[in-house]
């Protein structure tokens, strides 16, 4: 159980010494001395791919991080694993973030490695990879791949994505043209790396750094910065003593103080509400389910600080110069467990900043002077959503967090695209959007489709922000007045699936309430005449992902990967 380097996970041929020598004489091949051999092994997970701009650094990534490995005695290997990149991926990424953790926990269990570099960046892949690394349960660390660079048009700075859907909400309404949109289409992602707004892949590297799974700092560099190269040849020395010391493991790192941290950071940096099913499915995996009152509660204590889009004005370029996440961690010390282990050594109070040091307090506030009084998100509660429904209120029109409209139901996410439009659709300023069947079950994979389009008949109007509602969920570049992750989903039997077209719903954002207005025997009623479930897939993994799938309020995990989690 203890064997290290190419000892270690030998094949079976029913004779040790043999799958020692046979794997020694294969590795040979590929040029490799004894010396090398010898060595403690690092794996570096290479998910670089053509259909991935955002990994679009990775080969340059990888070789410092070998260098990293190699000056501190080691030896790198590096492996492939499935990529996901949002705009690339169908039915949409989420679908597949339980297919990429799989592929990466079976690799990791697989191939002889003392420890293992994670370099992820889009939206999904560093979940999948925590998410593989806690079952594994090797000495692992996370490298991102680093947000993008700004970039510009008509002397405006642009940002991935959340200035894509304003400027195409623009668009919609007839407020620019055909020919400027596709001017800022080859504006908006000026370079490789994530989005650099806080949306899901910016929220994610910064509860990978929280938890003490990445180096101090290293969210927040730019792909394409020669900081980005230093800190992937950092990791990989600190990669190569983790293979040396056997640990931190993610079981040691991954503990209640962790998770309370990264809440902590979620609520501080205005994050997408991705990262609340991401750290669900995280949580889950190390047997700590989330505490989503908790969650509340600690939005209700701690202000977003972060000035980033869409929250507030920043870029996360400026977030880095700015200090970065040890900055942002040493201005909520108070808030947090700092006692917890990270993959530096030490504790995360040995990772903050000293009282006293510079940081850009227009981009990470003081406590004094917040962006937002209280944190990101809300989880709300009521007859609509019996366990749990989430809004990000730091995204929001705060005339709309208390409202009472009449609903617009869209069935299905083909429904809507096919009715938004509709100069016919029967639709004012204070309804309500409703959009069902678009949950883990029932679209299948949980879509990004909670960002409702607004109406374009109410667009070219000039209404900017609706209240819009869904068992879906919403990238963390968008904004407005959106409910989501609705739970149970309309495809899993779920409330949602009984609203009509003129009920009246009420959002109460500051009672943490989202209800239907309606009594319970029409309720009742109307899920006795629900139509049956639509059938399972028949095959593959899809049908995997259909029977297995758990709802929102548990990451979205397979309930036969979360332990003491009964399958079915």
């Amino acid at each position: 159980m203890n064997e290290r380097g190419l000892r270690k996970g030998l094949t079976s041929y029913g004779d040790a010494g043999f799958s020692l020598f046979l794997r020694k004489a294969f590795i040979k091949a590929m040029g490799y001395s004894d010396d090398a051999l010898d060595r403690p092994i690092i794996g570096i997970v290479d998910t670089g791919s053509d259909f991935n701009p955002c990994h679009g650094n990775v080969p340059a990534l990888i070789e410092a991080v070998k260098r990293g490995v190699m000056l501190a005695g080691g030896m790198p290997m590096a492996f492939p694993t499935i990529s996901i990149h949002e705009s690339f991926a169908h039915p949409t990424s989420m679908f597949l973030r339980n297919l990429m953790a799989m592929d990466t926990e079976e690799m990791i269990r697989a191939q002889p490695m003392d420890a293992v570099v994670l370099i992820g960046g889009c939206d999904k892949t560093v979940p999948a990879q925590i998410m593989a690394a806690a079952s594994a349960d090797r000495p692992a660390i996370v490298l991102p791949t680093g947000p993008m660079v700004v970039g510009h048009h008509k002397g405006e700075v642009l940002g991935a994505c959340t200035d894509c859907r304003r400027l195409w909400g623009r668009w919609r309404a007839g407020e620019i043209d055909d020919e400027e949109i596709e001017a800022v289409n080859g504006r908006l992602a000026p370079s490789v790396g994530t989005c650099m707004v806080m949306g899901t892949a910016s929220t994610m590297a910064i509860l990978a750094e929280t938890l003490g799974l990445s180096l101090p700092g290293a969210a927040a560099i730019p792909a394409t910065h020669a900081d980005r190269i230093r800190c992937a040849e950092a990791t990989g020395q600190a990669a190569a003593r983790m293979a040396v010391s056997g640990g931190p493991r993610p079981s040691e790192i991954l503990v209640p103080g962790a998770f309370h941290n990264a809440m902590v950071a979620l609520q501080a940096v205005g994050g997408s509400t991705n990262g609340l099913v991401h750290l669900a499915a995280i949580a889950g995996r190390v047997g700590q389910p989330l505490d989503y009152a908790e969650f509340d509660r600690i939005g209700r204590e701690t202000p977003v600080l972060i000035d980033l889009k869409p929250s507030g004005t920043h870029y996360m370029e400026h977030f880095h110069h700015a200090g970065g996440v040890p900055h942002l961690l040493a201005e909520l010390r108070d808030l947090l467990d700092l006692t917890v282990p990270t993959v530096a050594g030490g504790t995360l109070a040995d990772t903050l900043p000293q009282p006293g040091e510079w940081r850009d307090e227009a981009v990470i506030r003081p406590r004094s002077n917040p962006l937002k009084a209280q944190g990101a998100m809300a989880v709300l509660q009521g007859n609509l959503c019996p366990r749990g429904a989430v809004i990000k209120q730091s995204a929001a029109t705060p005339a709309l967090l208390q409202h009472t409209g009449r609903a617009v139901v869209f069935d299905s996410v083909e429904d809507m695209a096919a009715r938004i439009d509709d100069p016919a659709l029967d639709v004012a300023p204070d309804d309500v959007l409703v959009l069902r069947s678009a949950g883990p079950k029932g679209a299948p994979g949980m879509p990004e489709a909670g960002y409702l389009p607004i109406p374009r008949k109410l667009a070219q109007q000039g209404v900017k922000d609706m209240v819009r509602l869904s068992d879906a969920r919403m990238s963390g570049t968008a904004f407005g007045t959106i409910v989501l992750h609705i739970t149970p989903e309309s495809a899993a039997g779920g409330p949602l699936a009984l609203v009509r077209t003129g009920d009246s719903i009420r959002l109460d954002t500051a009672g943490r309430r989202l209800d239907l207005l309606v009594d319970e025997a029409e309720l009742a009623r109307r899920a006795a005449e629900a139509p049956p479930p639509r059938p399972a897939p028949d095959r593959g993994y899809a049908r995997l992902f259909h029977d297995s799938v758990l709802q929102a309020d548990e990451g979205c995990d397979f309930d036969f990967l979360v332990p003491g989690r009964k399958a079915g």
